[in-house]
């Protein structure tokens, strides 16, 4: 009987280090096949539905789907280059404008600290401002730098392996779209009856929180892009679209939040002494941040059950390991262990 448990104990040893390993070298190169594989999921519902409404052939359901899909990212995609992209550009193009304005200010500022500081000794006052002077110009070199035509030129290099990326994931789509029920029929073969229940049971319960998770972000997000879009073509209309895919994009980000756009840009403008621009943004970021830390908590707990700190735990930890994609790896990962332990698969029952 010992020698059974260390047995299986062995057994489920080599498992997780196997799945570590996966983990840590073959997921995050993988990332375009296992995408395919999620989306499959997703649309797997709508593809039973033309089925059983329409009595078609899976492969027709499938082609319908997927055309559906092609024509939605396609004009997503055309939103983002003609809108974005083009507001992009003339932001970028302003940059130096923006960095010039605030140099200007400065000197400014340095001949009214010049005339406040006549009563202290020379050698400080110079040493502060060549100081202050320093950290300007080298601020203002870094990010002229960032948008020189070399460092542009890098960027596009990753075209391709985009582009590579995204055909691979769309045939991936495709084929796991077809083949599903037989992936499926193939895992069931190899599995006992009891074990197919606790699977059929863990598939079933990490389906809904999956998509509660999902369904989650998309609803804050929508908001906190609905409230930007709102507040930027109020305050700010020339840069709305632009800064409101930006801030909404930045907000997935849990530590770092809509703050770390909007912080910085009305700094500028009260260094500017635009006061009323920077109030106006200073108040949308606080609205932003009363949204995300209000909303958020409430609607992921409804729909997925999991507590914001684990969340934010595994986001954190799945960015480290997957770079991006482990915002989205990494509570998915949470939610596979979850599901997998109210399944009875495993088991957690020790005291130290």
């Amino acid at each position: 009987m010992a020698r059974f448990k260390n047995k299986k104990f062995l057994i489920y040893l080599g498992l997780f280090i196997v799945f570590i390993l996966l983990c840590l070298f073959i997921l995050p190169i993988s990332l375009p096949l296992i995408l395919a594989f999620m989306t499959a999921l997703i649309l797997e519902p709508s593809v039973r539905m033309l089925q059983g409404r329409f009595d078609w052939k899976r492969k027709v359901s499938v082609m319908s789907i997927f055309i559906l899909f092609l024509l939605l990212l396609g004009v997503t995609s055309y939103f983002v280059t003609t809108k974005v992209v083009g507001e992009g550009v003339k932001l970028v193009e302003n940059t130096p404008h923006y960095i010039s304005k605030v140099g200007d200010i400065w000197e400014e500022y340095e001949d009214r600290l010049l005339d406040l500081s006549k009563d202290l000794p020379d050698t400080v006052v110079k040493e502060f401002s060549d100081d202050v002077q320093h950290f300007l110009d080298r601020s203002k070199s870094k990010i002229l730098q960032s948008f020189n035509l070399e460092k542009i030129s890098a960027y596009l290099t990753y075209i391709p392996n985009f582009l590579v990326s995204l055909l691979v994931f769309l045939i991936a789509l495709f084929l796991f779209m077809l083949d599903l029920p037989r992936i499926k029929h193939m895992i069931y073969s190899h599995l006992t009856d009891a074990t197919a229940e606790k699977v059929n049971f863990m598939i079933s319960r990490m389906t809904g929180v999956f998509f509660g998770f999902f369904k989650a972000q998309f609803l804050v997000s929508i908001l906190i892009f609905i409230v930007t879009l709102i507040g930027l073509l109020i305050i700010t209309p020339e840069v709305a679209i632009i800064m409101s895919v930006i801030i909404w994009l930045i907000d997935f980000l849990p530590l770092v939040g809509s703050i770390a756009i909007l912080g910085p840009w009305a700094l500028y403008h009260f260094i500017t002494g635009d006061i009323s621009l920077g109030t106006q943004l200073s108040v949308l970021a606080a609205v932003l941040l009363i949204i995300r830390r209000t909303v958020e908590p409430k609607v992921m707990g409804t729909h997925i059950g999991l507590s914001p700190l684990a969340t934010l735990i595994a986001m954190y930890l799945g960015l480290k390991l997957f770079g991006v994609m482990g915002f989205v790896i990494g509570p998915f990962l949470l939610i596979l262990f979850n599901s997998a332990k109210e399944a009875g698969i495993i088991k957690l029952n020790f005291k130290l």
